[in-house]
């Protein structure tokens, strides 16, 4: 049966993209530390606990997914910003995109008596429409409680990234990412996986934080979950990532519904709805 690599805590981006590029996937254990454990538990409980179970098959009758963690907790905050899935994620994807961006946050609570998730590739979010040279996302779940094989691992079929969209994965090419609380699954848009079937008597709870290419639209919307009144008390790096920033040289201005006051174009970055400047030399665009 295949496995995928474990790699320590003080692991590269470098040494995280080359097994992602390799295998699709990769364990990096002892990233959390138990004080930020602890602080992601306390601020993430109260809306999990008025979560409802998934609604279909695929999202997981017997499953609890809780969005929106940017805005709900600072904890989480940290997390999303962590330095080694930052570095990673832009070694990864900036090889196609001049910017990358906040795909998703969610919290997946997979409880007793889930069947395992159909497998599936991530990167089918945008159909079946970017060619499979363009890998358009970066994956992370973080264990909040041990994954196992009993309890609903996350099942990944290693290499499955470089596979021909018709072949099919069969029992023996699949492994589960078994890995402590504390560790993170990083694992692309274009690997197989699902999350595992729970046949033990308490939930499994992973933090799935996704990354994706700045020309991309977020799974989540991001302006929604995290709105400018929210946004604007964020460090700027974060509100960059959220989106609050242009993807391109002309993607993601917008035109301010009421009027604005002296000689500026209708066509503004959206730092000036966070009430700042581009960090960056950016005139406004004239896009006319």
């Amino acid at each position: 049966m295949p496995q995928l690599v474990t790699l320590p805590a003080d692991a590269t981006p470098d040494a995280v993209v080359g097994a992602i590029d390799r295998d699709g996937a990769v364990i990096v254990a002892g990233v959390m530390s138990t004080d930020l454990g602890q602080r992601i538990d306390a601020e993430i409980s109260p809306y999990l606990s008025r979560s409802g179970l998934g609604r279909d098959d695929f999202t997981g009758r017997r499953t609890k997914r809780t969005g929106a963690l940017v805005a709900r907790s600072p904890a989480c905050r940290e997390a999303v910003m962590n330095a080694l899935v930052i570095g990673a994620s832009e070694r990864f994807l900036l090889r196609q995109s001049q910017r990358i961006q906040l795909h998703l946050t969610q919290l997946i609570e997979i409880h007793p008596g889930q069947g395992a998730q159909p497998l599936h590739r991530d990167r089918l979010a945008w159909g079946g429409y970017l060619p499979r040279t363009i890998e358009p996302q970066l994956n992370t779940i973080w264990a909040l409680t041990d994954f196992t094989a009993a309890n609903g691992a996350t099942r990944v079929v290693p290499g499955s990234n470089h596979w021909d969209d018709e072949r099919k994965a069969t029992r023996e090419d699949v492994c589960q990412a078994e890995m402590a609380r504390g560790s993170v699954l990083f694992y692309s848009g274009s690997v197989i996986h699902s999350g595992g079937e729970n046949r033990s008597a308490a939930p499994r709870l992973g933090m799935n934080i996704t990354y994706c290419l700045s020309w991309l639209r977020q799974e989540e919307n991001q302006f929604l979950s995290c709105p400018p009144e929210i946004a604007r008390t964020l460090p700027v790096d974060l509100q960059e990532l959220l989106g609050y920033t242009m993807g391109n040289y002309a993607l993601g201005y917008y035109s301010s519904p009421t009027a604005l006051e002296g000689d500026l174009p209708d066509t503004l970055p959206p730092e000036l709805a966070l009430g700042r400047k581009p960090r960056a030399k950016a005139d406004l665009l004239n896009l006319g």
